[in-house]
């Protein structure tokens, strides 16, 4: 089977697990990219695998259509206005425009693509500039991930871009000698890392939620801690400590916010500058004393405790106990049992 069905094959099964797992509401532009990948790994197989000439006029179609989509998708992880109609609507909106050149100046579309892969790649790295935090819908617990995987795509269009240009100059020196291999091999394999990483975010999504009132404009940039802030964080403290907000495994900045009745960026800026980091790492030390207080005073099991803290896994909750307690959890409670076999 050629690399390219390969590859969509695999794209397809991840597209199959996401919509059995997640639903398609929730995660329609992330079916949407995934499919988007597959279809042009169909294509580009086709293309140059089986040498049929016509495709050469769908693959930029298809093409243009990919980073608008992809900024789409992470936008909405970050933008508690949702996934936009109108932002959707740039992916069809560029194949047309590549219709229209191929019509009135076809010279000009590879020069059009790698400016829109670039452009739109720049756009993702600015929407990443505010971290983890700034991914507001997504689960606290997987927000690194899916902030890894918006940095991922954007490499990816950056890839494409200079794999375009690397085409467009084979063609101009070696009448395309070598395209076949580029695309085959470098550009296929940006769309199943694309792919992957459409999987990754949106396993990190929420669902939707009402937003009313949890945004405001961005507060001016500060670095020191405030009065202010201290109020906000004892605001949100009485939350985990009261109403145990920690042990929802879907929080996520937008919900934490809206308990606390203020807007987003407020309580994550007042978190970041008063403990000196994320509100992801804030709400897993709650969960990991959680976890302490539970092995201390029930007879559980350590994994029985992990859910009812609020960790959705394993890996990512042993990584987070060891940085709180200096231990394995294993190693915690053997050392909690000797500490109070000796006191008693």
């Amino acid at each position: 089977m050629p690399l390219p069905f390969v590859f969509a094959l695999l794209l397809w099964f991840l597209f199959a697990y996401l919509l059995r797992s997640r639903g398609a509401l929730s995660t329609k532009p992330f079916l949407m990219l995934i499919g988007l990948c597959a279809i042009q790994s169909i294509v580009i197989g086709l293309r140059w695998g089986y040498g049929i000439a016509e495709l050469r006029f769908v693959l930029p179609v298809l093409a243009v259509a990919l980073p608008p989509l992809i900024y789409e998708c992470f936008r909405g992880l970050a933008d508690e206005a949702q996934t936009s109609r109108i932002r959707l609507a740039a992916a069809p909106l560029a194949a047309l425009a590549v219709v229209v050149l191929f019509l009135v100046q076809p010279l000009l579309i590879d020069i059009a693509i790698v400016a829109l892969f670039i452009g739109y790649a720049l756009a993702l790295l600015k929407l990443a500039h505010a971290g983890p935090d700034g991914l507001d819908l997504a689960r606290l617990e997987s927000a690194g991930s899916a902030y890894r995987a918006m940095i991922l795509a954007a490499a990816c269009l950056f890839l494409s871009a200079l794999f375009d240009i690397l085409i467009l100059l084979d063609f101009q020196w070696t009448s395309g000698e070598n395209a076949a291999i580029l695309v085959s091999n470098a550009n296929l394999f940006t769309l199943l890392l694309i792919g992957l990483a459409a999987s990754v975010a949106a396993r990190s999504q929420t669902g939707q939620e009402d937003q009313t009132g949890s945004r405001s404009a961005r507060p001016s940039p500060q670095t020191v801690s405030t009065a202010e802030d201290a109020d906000i964080l004892e605001r949100v403290d009485a939350l985990m400590r009261e109403a145990k907000l920690f042990r929802d495994e879907n929080l996520n900045l937008s919900r934490l916010a809206r308990r606390a009745g203020l807007p987003a960026r407020q309580v994550s800026g007042a978190i970041n500058r008063t403990t000196g980091g994320n509100v992801s790492r804030y709400v897993n030390d709650f969960r990991i004393g959680e976890v302490c207080r539970i092995l201390t005073e029930e007879d559980t099991t350590i994994t029985a405790a992990m859910y009812e803290a609020g960790f959705a896994t394993k890996s990512n909750f042993n990584k987070e106990f060891q940085r709180v307690t200096g231990q394995s959890p294993d190693a915690w409670r053997k050392s909690a049992r000797a500490s109070d076999a000796a006191a008693t």
